[in-house]
């Protein structure tokens, strides 16, 4: 038998498990028949007046982020963030989950499913999140701009005694992984500026257009001396990690680079192999399309972060090398200073249709207050002719590092020969190390002739097509030393005979 006193106990446990059970279906009794029958109003006012209640006695503290903003419904960057880090390091732990193929993605992402729930710790700090939708009311369900009543919002609760860590730390370390993940993941585009807008200027779109950037090139497959592909690497990598750097130093976090030489010696090929290396965007600016300096401007503000802005030949783009010259004197002569005017107008109205940016709107486009706007940002000129530009233009500090593109060497033909014809090494090397050392080859040229023009075409054959195109080389250019040198002495025998027949005519 067991003591009285057991007994006892026993049964005012059960009386008070019995008193707690009533109470609480009688609380949820009522609360089914305010829900029921009284107005949403009412509702209102009990559900925020007891969760007031509840707040005294409840320890944790719950954070939400929804989907969407308010404003036009765009989508929440936070919640972006949040949706990347959690498919990244949670969502290993989730029982359920769901495919999707992001907007900008270029991989199937996984994330947890709806209603489900999955433990996170930091520092120590144990946290819940959980997926879930909120339905709307139906005040907001009835506006015929609101696309759909549900809104996705991931929720994250969090024990108070946390609080610090998880306000201060623990949301900022969420938010800058999954960014990072975001870009990671991200598919990579290549932008061209399109002057469409003018002649549809009540239609809000973007002044750029894109499509998705898949170049192959990389440092690695550039035929270039290792030791300036290194230098070059490390210049990018340590740019792209330096954004406290700058915020110290008090300058905007970009990087400006002039890529000069003669026609195919990969100016367009690095600029890819930067990007790929980098992971960043590609904005390719036509100047000749841009109406003005404000439209330069708007374009500068339209570019993301982690991104290139390129100007491909620089010095055809625009009438530029010529905008900084002194002004002549002026003319005393009113007829010739009214005929310039009438000139100068009829020269405006046959251009009245064309690029008017300036050398002054372009340099504060490189450089000026609006270039700090965004932040890690590459500025690129190419240029065949680094001599035709405006020394303000191609300055340190807005051109920052110059990078002459030459002709091929023969550590570069090695590069090409790794990559076209799988050789490391062929008694035919000394052949082309000899010749590359008399004459000129763009890596263009190396390229064209190393790449098999049919499925017979051996390492041997492609070698000697190389070998017999800088002879051929080297022969064109002794003919044009030659040709120079009969021009010289043609022009030395015009200049002495004009001297003899001088003295000659002169009386005696």
């Amino acid at each position: 038998m067991l003591p009285a006193t057991m007994i006892g106990s026993s049964a005012l446990t059960g009386m008070w498990g019995a008193n707690i059970g009533s109470t609480i279906a009688s609380f949820m009794f009522v609360w089914m028949i305010i829900r029921q029958y009284c107005p949403y109003e009412l509702r209102r006012f009990f559900e925020k007046y007891t969760r007031r209640l509840t707040g005294y006695f409840y320890p944790y503290i719950r954070i939400s982020f929804h989907e969407f903003r308010r404003e036009r419904l765009r989508r929440s960057e936070a919640y972006a963030a949040v949706e990347a880090y959690l498919s990244a390091n949670t969502s290993k732990s989730a029982k359920r989950l769901k495919a999707e193929m992001g907007k900008d993605s270029s991989s199937l992402m996984l994330s947890m499913d709806e209603h489900e729930r999955v433990t996170d710790e930091f520092q120590g700090a144990k946290v819940w999140w959980l997926s879930t939708k909120v339905v709307a009311s139906s005040a907001t369900r009835s506006t015929p701009y609101y696309p759909e009543p549900e809104k996705r919002v991931y929720k994250l609760t969090f024990h108070n005694k946390y609080r610090e860590i998880i306000t201060e730390s623990y949301l900022e370390h969420v938010l800058s992984r999954g960014k990072e993940i975001r870009v990671r993941n991200r598919q990579r585009k290549l932008y061209t500026n399109t002057p469409a807008h003018r002649y549809f200027p009540s239609h809000k779109q973007t002044m750029w257009s894109h499509i998705v950037f898949e170049h192959p090139a990389t440092f690695e497959s550039m035929a270039m001396e290792p030791e300036k592909k290194r230098e070059i690497v490390e210049d990018l990598l340590t740019f792209s990690k330096s954004k406290d750097f700058y915020a110290k130093i008090g300058k905007a976090w970009k990087r400006g680079y002039l890529l000069y030489g003669p026609p195919g010696t990969g100016k367009s090929t690095m600029i890819a192999a930067m990007a790929n290396l980098l992971n960043y965007d590609v904005y390719d600016l036509e100047l000749t399309a841009v109406k003005d300096n404000t439209e330069l401007r708007r374009l500068l503000i339209e570019t993301t972060s982690k991104s290139i802005v390129v100007i491909e030949d620089i010095d055809c783009s625009l009438d530029l090398t010529g905008q900084r010259k002194k002004k002549t004197e002026k003319s005393s002569d009113d007829e010739n200073e009214k005929l310039g005017k009438e000139i100068a107008k009829k020269e405006a109205k046959e251009e009245g249709s064309g690029s008017k940016v300036t050398l002054s709107g372009l340099l504060n486009f490189i450089d000026g207050l609006w270039s700090a706007c965004g932040g890690e940002r590459l500025i690129v000129f190419t240029t065949n002719y680094v001599e035709k530009l405006d020394p303000a233009l191609i300055r340190r500090g807005r051109m920052d590092k110059h990078i002459e593109l030459s002709y091929c060497s023969f550590e570069g033909f090695k590069v090409f020969a790794k990559n076209y014809l799988d050789l490391e090494i062929h008694p035919m090397f000394d052949a082309v190390e000899r010749l590359m050392g008399e004459t000129k080859i763009t890596p263009a040229d190396v390229a064209e002739n190393l790449m098999p023009k049919s499925p017979m075409d051996d390492a041997e054959k492609c070698l000697s097509s190389l070998i017999q195109a800088l002879e051929e080389a080297k022969e064109e250019e002794a003919k044009k030393k030659d040709e120079v040198v009969k021009e010289k002495d043609a022009s030395m025998e015009d200049a002495v005979q004009s001297q003899v027949d001088e003295e000659t005519e002169k009386p005696l």
